[in-house]
């Protein structure tokens, strides 16, 4: 230890009363001269408590705590720096943000949630460094890292949880297994859809299109009961769902359990579907697959309902399914079974539209005679042969011709054979004129020519419908008979001039007999 020696000062000093200020030493005894002086300060002695009071001590914040702190979007950090309105606002401001990407699933959604996290966080890092940093809280650089670190590692988790269940829904989409597609897409909840929002929506976007084709399903199988308007919104469906990528799997699945459940039981009905099917033109090649179970389908469909309509006597419809087949599969197996049923139908069309014109005669002559129409079946009629005929018009005579030239129904008929109304101003050829007393005659007596009985005819080749005679039939008989048979009004002037002839069965049966042999 260095000593200093110094000399004893005999200036007399006051000395200080107790309890009362130092007295400060002579000034004029400073050595100012001294290099190691330092100015005096008089209130450090005069004044000021003693001993002086410590300045207060400035607070201290680690800006790595609560940069961290605020990482976890908690708040935290703000709460550390005594801010809970900023803390508050950090936590509304996630909120607001999560519900809007959670809404709109877009990818600036994800970037503002991004850009809030980077920004409350370099915020909490600015006004922690504007106090003195050097004092490190290291408890609170334990907490915020363990919550920032939590944060980070569950949305690190959820989502690599939902870019698996993606891969699944993709994998499944891929099979053309709606019902894994939707078993997956269930597995995504509340929490991997914040953590990866675009993930989940387009796991939704595929569960939806496979929740679309179950409805497709759904309209395409009332479809094969006949619902044509259920047929086409399911075909609407599949086409709207092809529209989006990534679909011809499921489409193509859903597509083929329909085809396969064709044929249905109901020929007609499948007809009705291929023919549906054939006319729709889809624009897809995995709508182009209908094609081939239409080509495999409707020839067997087409004959098999042609052959129930004509069970049911509805020969038009049956003709058309069967020249269906003829014109669309002209080298299918079937179109000569086809051909067959065709032509058959053609003639049961002819016999119902004959049978119906000859149906409605009630006793006179039947629309046929004036509206004809060909049997192809019919028997054809032979020169010089008995043509067995059906007869209708003038029942007086037609009535006396041998059953053995009628027919009892078309089918066994060769002629139809239209007989007029015999009418009084219609004279067939004279055979004879003799005379007659008469009172008021000139004379008193009158001349009576008699005439042959005179009946129009039309005769129609029930084979071909066409008209082969149009005649006037004379039947003759007897003249000139002694007693003259006649009727007169109010006053008898004598006989008429012109009278028939008295036929007899053999006579009518004559007269017609050409238009029976001939035809």
């Amino acid at each position: 230890m260095n000593r200093e020696e110094t000399a004893m000062d005999d200036t007399p000093h006051a000395t200080p009363e107790p309890g009362s200020p130092p007295v400060p030493p002579d000034v004029g005894e400073h050595d100012a001269s001294s290099d190691d002086a330092a100015p005096y300060d008089a209130s450090s002695d005069w004044g000021a408590p003693w001993p002086p009071p410590k300045p207060p001590r400035r607070r201290t914040y680690d800006p790595l705590a609560v940069a961290l702190g605020n990482a976890s979007l908690l708040g935290v950090g703000y709460l550390f720096l005594g801010r809970r309105l900023l803390a508050l606002v950090q936590v509304a401001g996630a909120v607001a943000l999560v519900a809007v990407l959670l809404g709109r699933a877009e990818p600036w959604c994800e970037f503002a949630v991004l850009g809030w996290w980077l920004l409350t966080t370099a915020h909490g890092w600015y006004l922690a460094r504007r106090g003195d940093p050097r004092t490190t809280a290291r408890g609170h650089r334990l907490v915020a890292a363990g919550l920032t670190l939590a944060l980070l590692l569950t949305v690190g988790l959820l989502r690599l949880d939902a870019a698996g269940i993606e891969d699944d829904v993709t994998r499944a989409r891929e099979r053309g297994d709606c019902a894994a597609v939707l078993a997956a897409q269930d597995q995504v909840g509340f929490g991997q859809r914040v953590a990866d929002v675009r993930a989940a929506e387009r796991g939704d976007a595929t569960a939806d299109a496979c929740r679309r084709l179950d409805t497709a399903r759904e309209d395409l199988t009332r479809g094969l009961t006949g619902d044509m308007d259920a047929l086409d919104s399911g075909f609407a469906t599949l086409t709207e769902v092809l529209e989006e990528s990534g679909h011809d799997a499921t489409v193509g699945r859903t597509l083929d359990a329909f085809l396969g459940r064709l044929p249905v039981s109901d020929a007609c009905r499948t007809a009705e579907v291929t023919d549906w099917l054939r006319e729709r033109k889809p624009r897809h090649h995995v709508l182009r697959r209908t094609a081939d179970t239409v080509r495999r389908v409707a020839p067997q469909a087409l004959v098999s309902c042609a052959e129930d309509l004509g069970g049911d006597s509805e020969w038009e419809h049956a003709r058309e399914r069967y020249r269906q087949l003829i014109d669309r599969y002209p080298d299918n197996a079937l179109s000569g079974q086809a051909r067959e049923g065709a032509h058959r139908a053609t003639l049961a069309i002819e016999l119902a539209t004959v049978r119906e014109r000859l149906g409605d005669a009630y006793g006179g002559q039947p629309a046929y005679c004036s509206d004809p129409a060909k049997y192809s079946a019919a028997p054809a009629a032979r020169e010089g042969a008995t043509n067995r005929a059906l007869i209708y018009g003038n029942d007086e005579y037609i009535d006396r011709l041998p059953k053995s030239w009628r027919a009892d129904d078309a089918t066994k008929a060769a002629l139809v054979v239209c007989v007029d109304e015999t009418e009084a101003d219609d004279k067939g050829s004279a055979v004879r004129t003799c005379p007659y007393e008469a009172k008021n005659a000139v004379g008193g007596v009158q001349q009576v020519t008699f005439h042959k009985i005179a009946i129009p005819v039309k005769v129609y080749a029930l084979r071909t419908g066409k008209l082969v005679a149009d005649r006037t039939v004379e039947i003759g008989g007897a003249s000139c008979p002694r007693w003259l048979r006649y009727e007169y009004y109010l006053t008898d002037s004598g006989p008429p001039s012109d009278m028939p002839v008295k036929e007899t069965t053999a006579d009518v049966r004559a007269a017609f007999e050409p238009l029976i042999r001939r035809g």
